[in-house]
């Protein structure tokens, strides 16, 4: 029940509306409240609980050798896997020089100029893509790639890493775009831009800062991907070959940690931990340069 009481304010009577603290709608919102901060918190306790553990397990074979030497043979001491690292680096690199310049140029189209049937099948391509799994696109390079060139390689990797960053950017370029306000591009083209201008100097300025996080988000993705690298760049316990313009099996973490934590050698094992540390930090420390790159909005 509630109770309303009259108290003069400046010779004028005021209602004020006081709820009492064992009403059911007040026992309710405290109810609901608890109910979402415990279910909020239940989801952040696998993610501390994943990244509690890797850190514990891993940052104790971090060293100086970890990143500049090759990865030891079982039961030999010292070693590391920085092939791996340049390997994951190389191959995430080219799977975004393919992905995000095709992947903004689809979605500028489909929010700027596209209408019709033919953006509607684009985009629903683009939905179908971003679900298939990512040993199906590490078979479909195997086929295009592999058996084109004839080896494995970091460029086989990187095409397949590519085809699963395409539809990420695509999506999250387009909702980017879509968020700018029309009347910035009607601004743009009554001061006499063309549409290509208002575009290119108005429209994707101010879409820029969400254009990097879905592009991180792509990045990030791919970074972790094992099976598609399975089935492209395999693994080596050599650096990556740059005299023969990466045309052979590259490391990568991703497939190190797999094939090292399976191993029953235990200097094998802690090196799986120690790279799958660094491979969380990397996607961690590619998130934070991104929020502080698009700190600042641009228009």
């Amino acid at each position: 029940m509630s109770k309303l009481e009259d108290k003069p304010v400046s010779g004028f009577p005021s209602r004020t509306l006081k709820r009492s603290p064992t009403s059911p709608r007040t026992l309710f919102g405290i109810v609901m409240t608890g109910l979402t901060f415990f279910c909020a918190v239940l989801a952040i306790v696998p993610l501390v609980a994943v990244l509690g553990y890797v850190i514990v397990q891993g940052i104790s074979q971090l060293n100086t050798n970890a990143f500049t030497q090759l990865p030891p043979p079982p039961l030999v001491e010292g070693g590391g896997f920085g092939n791996a690292i340049l390997g994951t680096l190389i191959m995430v690199g080219i799977g975004a020089l393919i992905s995000i310049p095709f992947g903004v140029m689809a979605a500028i189209y489909l929010s700027e100029f596209s209408g019709g049937k033919i953006a509607y099948w684009i985009r629903f391509a683009t939905n179908v893509l971003s679900g298939v799994p990512s040993i199906i696109v590490g078979v479909f390079a195997y086929v295009t790639v592999v058996l084109t060139t004839g080896t494995y390689s970091a460029w086989a990797g990187g095409f397949a890493l590519s085809i699963l960053m395409l539809p990420i950017v695509v999506r999250a370029t387009e909702e980017a775009l879509r968020l700018v306000p029309q009347e910035v591009r009607q601004a743009a083209v009554g001061l006499g831009a063309s549409n290509f201008q208002a575009v290119s100097r108005v429209v994707l300025p101010a879409a820029l800062p969400a254009i990097v996080t879905g592009t991180t988000l792509a990045i990030a993705r791919a970074a972790g991907e094992t099976a598609p690298l399975l089935f492209t760049a395999l693994f080596t316990q050599f650096w990556p070959n740059w005299n023969n313009r990466l045309l052979e099996p590259t490391a990568s973490l991703a497939v190190l940690v797999y094939n090292f934590a399976t191993t029953p050698f235990k200097n094998q094992q802690e090196f799986a931990w120690a790279a799958s540390f660094i491979l969380v930090m990397m996607v961690l420390l590619t998130s934070v340069i991104s929020r502080l790159a698009t700190a600042r909005r641009v228009y």
